[in-house]
């Protein structure tokens, strides 16, 4: 058997020689004026070009895009690819609006439709939501955000069926990301036909954690924390209902963990869901995220320090928890919580699938357990490489974790009672 490549979190500066060297040339030449542009105005008038269409939405709300834009340019330090990426990013985004508004009006069934019942897995990052969210999809009946969806949600050339100019998009930017990073797929696996985090649907709003997660982006990071978030979650419920109008289900199951700090938003605006909260030693799956964050912000610039990662996302994370555990607090019993171990899904991953339909109050049939084995075997642990990280990598202790996260470690503690 092939030995499994094995990525370790304080190597991730370790870049492929052409991409250093791409970026070394390509800044040279900024005199000439080759330096990817990001100002509100060039991005918005690309997505118009690209798209031949001039209707961002009455709702578009353009605060979240100038202060996201303002923070890149004086904050992130992006190398040429980096900001080359990101401008393209963007202009996709702004695309996504511009071809969505354009299938609303035409189509006005699209948003008179109800929005599926939700499965939201909200879990901390590295925590097994990934694994989860594909078994719970490999139920026919259950809709899910697929890669190439979650990157390009509104029909491109009128690919609404098939989704084929999408797909084509979507395995492009799966190479792209293999050239430049190898070993990050071990960290967190990127399939363009397999199912995506939905925050990449709030990113459509310039309302989500996703910049703060690729760069270094103090100053809008901090003003998203006390930005009101609606308008990203009422635009997002548009966005799910195009997708189901496209291809249709029963429920959807949805996953990101910036829900944890807007479960009172996801309630509203989704209606009738299901919290399924992933659980994990803190003191495991913290510094495995701070190893991710780590190599995606390479892909973005050269100044990428493991410390300032840590500070930045360990204060995050125990925010985001803060606020997840105070909703709960406060519920008076009218939403479903499931709550599933990390260790529970390694050891018995059917059962624990098996436990989240009987909170649902719905029996799992032979078929559907076949369904859920066969994509349980198809996705093994340490499929694309062996993950290893220590805390000692980003310069802090269990104790600097636990200053952020007491409550949040009592609290695990009383749910293995």
């Amino acid at each position: 058997m092939k030995d499994k490549k094995i990525i370790k979190s304080g190597k991730y500066k370790e870049q492929p020689k052409w991409f250093t060297l791409v970026n070394k040339f390509w800044r040279k030449t900024y005199p000439l004026g080759t330096k990817s542009v990001l100002t509100k105005e060039s991005l918005m008038n690309a997505a118009k070009k690209t798209t031949g269409l001039n209707d961002f939405g009455t709702d578009f709300w353009e605060e979240p895009l100038e202060v996201m834009l303002k923070s890149i340019r004086e904050e992130a330090q992006l190398h040429s690819i980096g900001q080359f990426i990101t401008r393209q990013r963007i202009i996709n985004l702004l695309s996504v609006r511009l071809r969505a508004e354009y299938y609303f009006k035409k189509h006005p069934e699209i948003l008179e439709q109800e929005l599926y019942p939700c499965m939201v897995i909200v879990g901390l990052q590295r925590t097994g939501t990934t694994k989860l969210q594909r078994l719970l999809a490999s139920d026919p009946e259950n809709r899910s955000v697929l890669s190439w969806e979650a990157l390009n949600p509104a029909p491109i050339n009128n690919d609404i069926k098939t989704g084929k100019e999408r797909i084509k998009i979507a395995k492009t930017s799966v190479k792209a990301l293999q050239y430049m990073s190898p070993g990050f797929f071990a960290i967190h696996p990127i399939e363009y036909e397999a199912p995506e985090e939905d925050v990449l649907l709030l990113d459509v709003s310039f309302l989500s954690t996703t910049t703060e997660a690729t760069m270094n982006v103090p100053t809008y990071a901090a003003w998203l924390e006390k930005a009101d978030q609606s308008s990203a979650y009422e635009y997002m419920v548009k966005l799910l209902k195009l997708l189901q109008w496209q291809r249709p289900g029963k429920r959807w199951v949805l996953k990101t963990p910036h829900h944890l700090e807007f479960l009172p938003l996801v309630k509203k605006y989704f209606g009738n869901v299901q919290f399924i909260w992933t659980h994990r030693n803190i003191n495991e799956c913290i510094p495995s995220f701070l190893s991710m964050v780590s190599y995606s912000r390479i892909l973005f610039s050269e100044e990428v320090d493991q410390h300032t990662v840590a500070k930045q996302w360990v204060r995050k994370n125990g925010f985001m928890l803060s606020k997840a555990l105070e909703y709960r607090k406060n519920d008076k019993g009218d939403v479903v919580f499931t709550d599933v171990l990390y260790e529970d899904l390694i050891k018995d991953t059917i059962d624990a699938v098996k436990q989240i339909y009987r909170d649902r109050g719905e029996p799992v049939s032979a078929e559907l357990l076949a369904s859920f084995e066969a994509e349980n075997s198809r996705n093994p642990k340490e499929k694309y490489g062996i993950h290893q990280y220590e805390l000692s990598d980003f310069g802090i202790d269990e104790s600097y974790i636990r200053d952020y996260m007491a409550s949040y470690e009592h609290f695990q503690t009383s749910l293995k009672k």
